[in-house]
């Protein structure tokens, strides 16, 4: 498939350019075009057709609901919009979520939950790229693909949200499988914690477990990042 085409909208010049520098830097996705208010985003979006949208509430003209909006109603409505923003107000949530947008992403944020959003729309398109009549269970993987959660949310009692970022992109930068004492030694936890937090994600189902059997006693758990 070509590379996803995104259009970045924020009124602030240095998260605008910091988003589309995150864009810029993730395998398959190119950015579009770059714009600061909502007339501008329009304009963008009807001239450059780009596959993603993300989209500031708080723009010097319309809102960005505004903008999703008239995005729907001819806009650019074949693309999928991801609102960021610090409103969290729940007229704006609710509107946001009415008019189709795919994800909401509360300021601040980290840019992994940034990225993590961006491959999840991208996984949902190229599934739905193909013309062929989808199955139930391929139904749910779609719409799984844009509403499931980070491993980042609802982190159960005992486990911190700066250990899980730590855990994921420890994980995520290893190719092969690897066990929790050989990520707690790069990571600089104790086996015990990280064990904790890798089980935590495979329940989440983002990462996937292999045994590997020796010679005596219990196979080692080996742990490898699939949610991409």
């Amino acid at each position: 498939m070509s590379d996803v085409r995104v259009l970045v909208v924020d009124d602030d010049f240095m998260v605008a350019r910091l988003h589309a520098e995150l864009v810029g830097s993730l395998a398959g996705f190119v950015v579009a075009g770059v714009a600061q208010t909502g007339r501008d985003a329009l304009d963008a979006a009807s001239r450059l057709h780009p596959d993603i949208v993300l989209l500031d509430v708080y723009l010097p003209d319309l809102s960005g609901v505004q903008v999703l909006e008239e995005l729907r109603a001819g806009g650019a409505p074949q693309a999928d919009v991801v609102m960021i923003t610090a409103a969290r107000d729940t007229e704006t949530v609710s509107r946001a979520l009415r008019l189709g947008a795919v994800h909401y992403l509360v300021k601040p944020f980290a840019l992994a939950d940034l990225s993590d959003r961006l491959r999840q729309v991208a996984a949902a398109r190229q599934q739905l790229a193909s013309d062929a009549t989808l199955a139930q269970a391929e139904i749910d993987r779609v719409f799984g693909a844009v509403r499931t959660p980070t491993p980042l949310r609802g982190l159960p009692k005992g486990l911190s949200e700066p250990t899980m970022r730590l855990v994921v992109a420890t994980l995520r930068s290893q190719d092969a499988a690897e066990s929790a004492t050989e990520l707690a030694d790069r990571a600089g936890l104790s086996r015990v914690s990280a064990r904790r937090y890798l089980e935590h994600l495979v329940g989440m189902g983002w990462v996937e477990v292999t045994l590997k059997y020796g010679a005596a006693g219990r196979p080692e758990r080996l742990y490898a990042w699939v949610r991409d």
